[in-house]
């Protein structure tokens, strides 16, 4: 794949073209009972029901799609434990090329079935990064696949940025757009949209306070690796990806921390008033409205619930 190093708006425009008939358009819903508590006007854009559950369907779509016929011929690999590994496997099944999905041997049992239900090939690893790494290289050595980075990808980036056009098409001008932050797809796509369609709006990010890398790295401007990250919401364990980052320097306007409580309290309030499955990672945007470390009242904002799987039986409430 040839790649310009960095997305915009235009690319994510060829991605939705890319993408619409695969990816769903997903619904956005508001909660009456919500905005009274917050003051404000929430509108959820709902990945929750995006294929695979998460929003990262969207972006290995995007790149699945992208690839040259040469490209597809070989297939796509990459490492994941969670949603990312799901979204290639099913992205791929639906193009008719092989995937090869290097996964920790500790994934949870309903990932490992996920990703084999949608006919990957799994080769598992000890689970380290390095591990993860390692054994993706011989992957790629041995088949002669294109990786496809969960987030740190040219395509992937400009796929996840359908979602905010999405939000902003249906549901017109914003204040504010929230989104929750792990390795950076989510938010950098987010964040691209959002300026290019309403320059005024504020892109603001949450993330726990038990995997601060990417509030250290925004307020120090330096990439900050992610150390022994502790959180319920473990679709944010990941370090920033360096174009992610970028762009995240660019067209972010803040990036603010929640604690443990505030997102299971939020994860609650999401499931009891909307009566919508979410995963702890998604209520992270509103766990920093109650926490009160986003001002919005009386704004109108945007929130991108980013996926609801979860395994049922570890519920926190």
């Amino acid at each position: 794949m040839n790649i310009k190093f960095i997305p915009d708006y235009s690319d994510i425009e060829k991605a939705h073209q890319t993408i619409q008939e695969y990816a769903h358009r997903t619904p956005v819903l508001t909660s009456s009972s919500i905005d009274k508590i917050v003051g404000a006007d929430l509108f959820f854009k709902c990945e929750n029901f995006q294929k695979v559950g998460a929003f990262k369907f969207r972006g290995a779509c995007n790149a699945v799609f992208s690839l040259s016929q040469e490209e597809m011929e070989m297939g796509v690999a990459t490492h994941s434990s969670g949603n990312h590994a799901a979204a290639l496997a099913l992205a791929a099944k639906m193009r008719g090329i092989p995937a090869y999905i290097v996964m920790p041997e500790t994934s949870p049992e309903i990932k490992k079935k996920a990703v084999a239900g949608y006919g990957a090939q799994i080769t598992f690893c000890k689970p380290t990064l390095l591990a993860r790494e390692n054994t993706l290289a011989e992957v790629v050595k041995e088949t002669g696949a294109t990786e496809i980075h969960p987030y740190n990808n040219f395509y992937v980036i400009a796929g996840q940025g359908t979602a905010a056009k999405e939000l902003i098409e249906d549901a017109g001008k914003f204040d504010i757009i929230l989104a929750p932050v792990g390795g950076g797809g989510l938010l950098s796509g987010t964040a691209i949209s959002a300026k290019q369609l309403l320059p005024k709006c504020k892109v603001i990010a949450a993330e726990p306070a038990g995997a601060d890398d990417a509030f250290r790295s925004f307020h120090s401007k330096k990439r900050v690796p992610s150390k022994n990250p502790k959180t319920i919401a473990d679709g944010l364990l990941t370090s920033l990806g360096e174009r992610n980052f970028k762009i995240i320097l660019e067209k972010v306007d803040d990036i603010v921390t929640v604690s443990e409580e505030k997102i299971v309290e939020s994860m609650r309030l999401i499931w009891e008033r909307m009566k919508i499955v979410i995963e702890p990672s998604s209520a992270v945007p509103l766990a920093a409205i109650l926490e009160g470390k986003v001002d919005i009242k009386n704004k109108k904002v945007g929130i991108i619930l980013s996926g609801g799987n979860l395994d049922l039986g570890k519920l926190p409430f």
